[in-house]
Order: C-alpha cells, then structure tokens, then sequence
C-alpha cells in the first residue's frame, strides 16, 4: 500500500466540519480515516436503508468507528421497500436525510463505472463526467484497492454488502464483468483511463457551460434563443428545465427546441410542467 501521506496528498477535503456519509464498507470506512488523519471534524452519518437484516449492527459499527476518531455519528432510517428502480429509490431516500452537503466515499472505480453506464445510457458529456473530484467526493482519485487497504492498514474492519455481487443491478454487472473485459482488451487497468476522460470531459463541459449562459442572458427570450448556436441553446435549457435536481432528458431538450422553432405551439415535461411560447417568450407551467 502506498503511504497514507501519498493518499492524503490525492483527497480533496474541504475546509470545516465535514459531514461523511459512511455506510461501514472500505471506501466510506477509508473516508473517515483519510478525514481524521487529515485533522478534520466531522460528523458520520449511518442510513439504515431496511431492506435486509444487519442494518443495525452496520449502524453500531459506524458509531464505534466515529467514536473511535472523535467524531460525532448520526443513524438515519428510511423505508425503501422491493420493487422496481430499487437502486434509484433507495438513492433518492437516503439523500432526503442526508445534509445537503454530505460527502460521500465514491472512488476512482465508482467514477469509471459510472462513465460506463452513462455512455450505454446516451448520456452527453455531463454524464460521462460525472463524480468530479471536490468536497463532496474528496476520496475520488482513490481506487478501491487502496480503500481497502488503508482499512487493513489501520485494523479497522469493513462491511461487503452482499447486494454488490447481485448483477441483475446494472452497476454491479458493470463492475464485475464490462470493467474487467474491457481491461482485458485493452491490456491495462482501464480505470484510470476512464477517469481522466471524466475530469477532461468535465473541465470542457464546465467551459461550455459557461459560454452558453454568457451567450444567452435571457433563456426564455425565443428571438436570442434561435440567434444561439444549436449546441448552446441545449445546454442553457438544460440547467433551465431541471427539475427535482435532475436534468431533463435529451428527448425533452428535443420536444422545447421544436417549440422554439416555431414547430409546434407547447410540449409537455416530466414533473407535469408544459413549455409553451406566447409573444416571444417560453413559459413554463
């Protein structure tokens, strides 16, 4: 293992109190530790998801461990229920209880997964660079391994979610078989690759980001939106039309586009909300 120095050097903890999410596996395990040793406050936070046996004694685990470092701890429980979309309800649950500002132990393989799904997704380059480095996921550059090992190397146990080798999950599949033949074939360690696509992919979206609202002051005005170029008056609408904290698909960027376009009068969004153009302007209601 490399040095736990080496490792802080590669974090991206933010200045304050911090407040972790950590659900006793290695890489929220490695969170807290890479916090303390970085001299940081910080308060865990457990969330009990209930949907299998074990939930509490992971929570005991995770007040043991912030006991352990001085920090505070808060359990949080959520009823999820089996079901379709179980990975995005259990997702959407826990951050309801979550501090708005939580961060999260998502590492280097999270991240190229992630890129993975989203490219099978169609997502455009905001999905593919998705879990940028910060504050919110300041142990990002981490792989797994390291996670793990920086556990071993303090003697703190961890938790394996059994959930994780279930592959009719999307991501597990992902990691477990796509990640590894995709290495194989291309005879290296693909997730470092995935990463820096990730951060380059995000530093240009940042940038024409950027440049479309600099471009499009007004994003209701129709006369500037259709004087824009096409690929800037997608992305203004895009932060425009969200919703729920989620982003509208490509296929409602395509239906507002037809009306500013002045092919049809309105069309409909997720959420129940319509965009309708009446005297040059776009309205959403």
């Amino acid at each position: 293992m490399v040095s736990v120095e080496e490792l802080l050097d590669r974090t991206t903890f933010g200045e304050g109190h911090h407040e972790h999410a950590v659900s006793g596996g290695a890489d929220s395990t490695a969170l807290a530790l890479l916090a303390h040793a970085a001299k940081r406050s910080a308060t865990l936070h457990h969330v009990d998801h209930r949907l299998r046996q074990g939930g509490a004694e992971e929570a005991q685990r995770v007040r043991e461990l912030a006991h352990r470092l001085g920090f505070g701890f808060q359990a949080h429980e959520v009823e999820v229920g089996h079901g379709p979309n179980l990975e995005a309800r259990a997702r959407a649950k826990r951050f309801s209880v979550l501090p708005d500002n939580v961060a999260t132990g998502h590492t280097a393989n999270d991240r190229a997964a992630s890129v993975l799904i989203n490219l099978l997704r169609g997502a455009g380059a905001r999905g593919l660079s998705t879990v940028a480095a910060g504050p919110r996921h300041p142990i990002v550059a981490l792989t797994r391994a390291e996670t793990e090992a920086l556990c071993v190397h303090f003697g703190e146990p961890f938790f394996t979610d059994p959930t994780n080798t279930d592959e009719a999950f999307l991501r597990n599949a992902v990691r477990r078989q796509l990640l590894p033949l995709a290495s194989e074939l291309a005879g290296r360690d693909v997730v470092a690759l995935l990463n820096r696509s990730a951060e380059i992919l995000g530093q240009e979206d940042d940038y024409l980001d950027a440049l479309a609202k600099a471009t499009i002051v007004d994003p209701f005005d129709v006369a500037e939106l259709r004087a824009a170029p096409p690929v800037l008056v997608a992305r203004r609408l895009r932060h425009t039309l969200v919703h729920d904290g989620y982003f509208p698909s490509l296929a409602e960027i395509d239906r507002v586009l037809e009306v500013i376009r002045g092919e049809v009068i309105a069309c409909e969004l997720s959420g129940g909300r319509r965009v309708a153009r009446s005297k040059g302007r776009l309205h959403i209601g």
